[in-house]
């Protein structure tokens, strides 16, 4: 495995960390919302990897070595010397439900041979709970999947995403991943801490919450913010709510999107099923890098090889706790995975990956997830 990696700053040029040739590659370029709407950002990548397998996708931070960037845009380059890969490209807007998008996109795979799926989402139309249960619901499927849904900042206004073509709303790319030399490992942990009462959620559809304990839910969430209630959704990354389906479910953490205040009502990342337990979670600085940390443990546990990449996607309410102490978790995981690893990644409105030790992918938020990589 061969990695170039760059970055371009905001009104500056391409900085080059590698720079070696590279044969067909699959380059991932991560960057700003606002620098990805550039109608020349596209043919500047493909002047520089002309022969690349380009996938964009918006963020709320970038992610290369152990920095973590803002209004930039990041090239991390890959050429695989044993893995083949393909990549399947679809838009929310060309179907009727996002599960049926997900099992389109897995269709398109070989399943008998498919190793891993790393899915490059959009993070504004896209139930991420949905798209996985569609693309794990094909007969035969059997591959890992991790990824993340993109981000825009804290501001959650669009995302964009595109494969080998200008970023744009809605998209979906799917990345398989073949060959038996590949070893490929994940995890996620957060270091969120329940507090206050534990609830129900009385009513809710798909990732939208109407109503906890009988009462609409957004009006419940507003009397536990007080003042910072003014400030949502934006609020809302620093008061995730943890989501227990059942007893022996593992809790999965949800983030607000956005708020309805007409339908008095709250749109979370994924799914929120009518029964589930839910309560308030809040963190700290030092929980949050402890908890990159453990991830980065979870990963490496198994593992028969160093790795040799390290994606990484993190979420944007992490990156609002820690604030000048971002790179932090970063620096927790570069420690544990080793300095061999190059590293690349985004901050994310959605992680997904399995729990460590499983192999049925959930979206998570509030998160750091890890992707490890090797030949």
């Amino acid at each position: 495995m061969k990695v170039n990696q760059a970055k371009k700053l905001k009104g500056g040029t391409w900085e080059f960390s590698q720079n070696q040739p590279l044969k067909e590659p699959l380059v991932l370029v991560f960057g700003d919302r606002f620098l990805l709407e550039s109608k020349d950002v596209y043919q500047e990548v493909r002047d520089l990897y002309p022969d690349g397998h380009l996938v964009f996708g918006s963020t709320s931070g970038e992610i290369m070595e152990t920095n973590v960037f803002e209004e930039s845009i990041t090239i991390t380059a890959i050429e695989f010397e044993k893995t083949q890969f393909e990549i399947v490209s679809k838009n929310i807007k060309d179907f009727v439900d996002i599960e049926k998008m997900g099992a389109t996109i897995s269709e398109q795979f070989n399943m008998e041979k498919l190793n891993h799926l790393f899915i490059v989402s959009d993070g504004s139309f896209v139930n991420g709970s949905g798209l996985i249960e569609g693309l794990e619901s094909v007969e035969g499927f059997k591959a890992s999947i991790t990824g993340g849904l993109c981000g825009d900042g804290a501001r959650f206004e669009k995302t964009l995403t595109s494969y080998n073509e200008n970023p744009k709303q809605g998209e979906v790319i799917a990345i398989g991943l073949y060959g038996e030399a590949l070893e490929v490992s994940y995890a996620n942990f957060g270091g969120w801490t329940p507090f206050g009462p534990e609830r129900t959620i009385t009513k809710s559809e798909g990732n939208v919450l109407f109503e906890i304990d009988g009462k609409p839910a957004l009006d419940l969430y507003k009397k536990y913010l007080g003042e910072k209630a003014a400030e949502l959704p934006k609020a809302a990354l620093l008061y995730p709510l943890t989501v227990q389906q059942n007893e022996d479910s593992e809790p999965l953490v949800r983030t607000i999107l956005n708020i309805d205040e007409a339908e008095n009502s709250m749109i979370l990342a994924g799914d929120v099923p009518m029964n589930s337990k839910v309560q308030l979670m809040m963190s700290t600085m030092d929980d949050i890098a402890e908890g990159a940390c453990n991830a980065a443990e979870l990963a490496m546990r198994d593992r028969k090889n160093k790795p040799e990449l390290a994606i990484l996607v993190s979420c944007v309410g992490r990156k609002l706790v820690l604030d000048q102490r971002t790179e932090d978790e970063i620096e927790e995981v570069a420690e544990v995975i080793g300095e061999q690893a190059s590293i690349t990644g985004f901050y994310s409105y959605g992680e997904m990956a399995p729990f460590a030790g499983k192999n049925e992918c959930q979206l998570h938020n509030q998160t750091m997830t890890l992707t490890l990589l090797s030949e």
